[in-house]
This record gives structure tokens, C-alpha cells and sequence, in this order.
């Protein structure tokens, strides 16, 4: 079980290129993948988010990636001539209107936007992308194990609400059994007092006893209730994304619930009903939380 929530850092040093990627991620109902790269490595996008995809499935995930080139291999330096002509043309203008003298160093030149730039080579391109690649996927170890700390802890909640809820559901089971005898105590006392006599129709007291036990029984319910915690406990045992999975649980064992507290009629019933019903929406929220 992983949570939804972690934070991984990884930093990558080679040949005076220095790399530093920092994932963080909070809830979401989808994957969403946001990256934030330096211009030079912004062809890289889509490679990252397919690798990020690949290990994380549920989440809005922040992608932070800086990038420091000290290393001289593989560098071009482009000087944009015809812009310098331009900007020369446009300062000797400006010099004769103003009377101002034009002594401008070849080196302020380059440093005027857009007329040196340094590139790339293709064959140091590719050194780049596999260091890249190589930190990124140092960040997602980083991320995951965080995430899998987070999980457990919630998987250690869950499981000790869940085995809250099979305790109040024995009692459940308890109480509705023990209706059917209240009633037929109850049935007899009314039957007595009404026709002030001892004699009672056995027959058509089985027959009433009958039609009210099937009208207040849970146990489809309890069946059924038993039913969901079997499988909530495997599923959280499970390895892969599983919140979608018990999200659409726990809206089954509300239900469950909710009808038992109906049928019943029960004051002891309807007690535990909250009681598990409360439990169910902390586990609702806790698994908000999780991949």
C-alpha cells in the first residue's frame, strides 16, 4: 500500500554536470504530472512523465529539475552575426542623433540577448539525457519508499478499524437474534391482555412470529457485510493501486449498514449502526490518501 502524498530528492554529479530532481505529490482522483525543467533540457518533457507514469499511477505530482553544465566537452558556441549588425546599425543611429560616441567592446556585444548562445552537441545531447534519466529514476526509489512509509502507517489504521467494525457487526448479530425471542415474550403478554385469557393459537403465533422474524432480519446483510471485510482485508494486502478499489467497499458496506439500522428497529442495533458507520467514514477519509 502506498500513500498518495511523499516527497523524493535525488542529485546526480558527472563530469562537472550536476543534476538535481525533487518529486513531491499530493491527493488526486488521476495521475497528474507536472515538470518544471531548465529551457535546455525541455525536449525531455514527455520522456520524464512516461517514466514517472510508469512507477506512479494516482496523484498530482510536482516534477522540480535544475541542471548545472560546468564541463567544456560537447559545448558550441553560436554568435548570431546578422543580429550584431543589427544591433550595430541601430546604436550608430542612435549615436549620430545624440552625439553620444559609439565605443562598444566586441565583448559587451555578446553579452546583448540572443547573440551567443551555447549549444549542445548531439553526442554530448545523448551523455545528458541518460544522466538525466539516471537521476530521475534515483528521485522516483527516493519517492516510492516514502510514499510505501506513509502507506503502512495507513494500512496499520485500517486494519484496526476494520476489525473494529467485525466486532460491532458480532454484536449485530447478537442483538438480531435475540429480538425474535423479545418478540414472541412480548407477542404472548399483548395476546393475553387483550383476549384475558391463557389460551393462545400457537399456530397463528409461529405465523406472526414468522412474517416479523422476516421482516427484521440482517442476516442477508451480515452475509454480506462479512463478505466486504474478507475482501477489504486482501485488498489492502494487495501490491498494486488498490483506492478505488475499497472506495467502492466501503460505499457497499454503508449500505449494508444503513439497511440493517432500518430493518431492525432495534435501539441497541441502531447504536451500533453509528458506531460502525463512524468507523466506515474515517476509513473513507483515510483512503483518500492512498494510490
Amino acid at each position: 500500500m502506498k500513500s498518495m502524498t511523499g516527497f523524493g530528492r535525488a542529485k546526480l554529479e558527472k563530469n562537472d554536470r550536476i543534476y538535481n530532481i525533487e518529486i513531491k505529490s499530493v491527493n488526486h482522483k488521476y495521475c497528474d504530472i507536472s515538470i518544471k525543467l531548465p529551457r535546455s533540457l525541455s525536449y525531455m518533457e514527455e520522456k520524464l512523465k512516461k517514466e514517472i507514469s510508469a512507477n506512479i499511477s494516482r496523484g498530482k505530482i510536482d516534477v522540480f529539475v535544475t541542471f548545472e553544465n560546468y564541463s567544456e566537452a560537447g559545448k558550441e558556441i553560436i554568435i548570431n552575426k546578422e543580429l550584431v549588425k543589427e544591433y550595430m546599425e541601430k546604436f550608430t543611429d542612435i549615436a549620430k542623433e545624440t552625439g553620444l560616441s559609439l565605443d562598444l567592446p566586441v565583448t559587451e556585444i555578446t553579452k546583448l540577448p540572443d547573440v551567443l548562445t551555447i549549444k549542445e552537441t548531439d553526442d554530448d545531447e545523448e551523455i545528458i539525457e541518460n544522466e538525466l534519466m539516471e537521476c530521475l529514476k534515483n528521485a522516483i526509489d527516493n519517492f516510492v519508499s516514502m510514499r510505501e512509509i506513509e502507506g503502512n502507517k495507513i494500512k496499520v489504521d485500517l486494519t484496526e478499524r476494520i476489525n473494529r467494525i467485525e466486532k460491532e457487526k458480532e454484536k449485530i448479530s447478537e442483538y438480531s437474534t435475540r429480538l425474535i425471542d423479545e418478540y414472541v415474550v412480548k407477542l404472548k403478554e399483548r395476546v393475553s391482555k387483550l383476549l384475558n385469557t391463557d389460551i393462545i393459537d400457537e399456530s397463528r403465533l409461529a405465523m406472526e412470529v414468522v412474517l416479523y422474524a422476516d421482516k427484521c432480519s440482517v442476516e442477508e446483510e451480515l452475509t454480506r457485510l462479512d463478505s466486504h471485510i474478507y475482501q477489504f482485508r486482501n485488498l489492502i494486502e494487495e501490491e498494486t493501486p488498490i483506492g478505488k478499489k475499497i472506495d467502492f467497499l466501503i460505499q457497499e458496506m454503508n449500505r449494508e449498514t444503513n439497511t440493517m439500522g432500518s430493518k431492525s428497529g432495534s435501539i441497541e442495533i441502531t447504536n451500533v449502526v453509528v458506531n460502525i458507520k463512524t468507523e466506515l467514514e474515517d476509513i473513507r477519509e483515510q483512503i483518500q490518501n492512498i494510490e
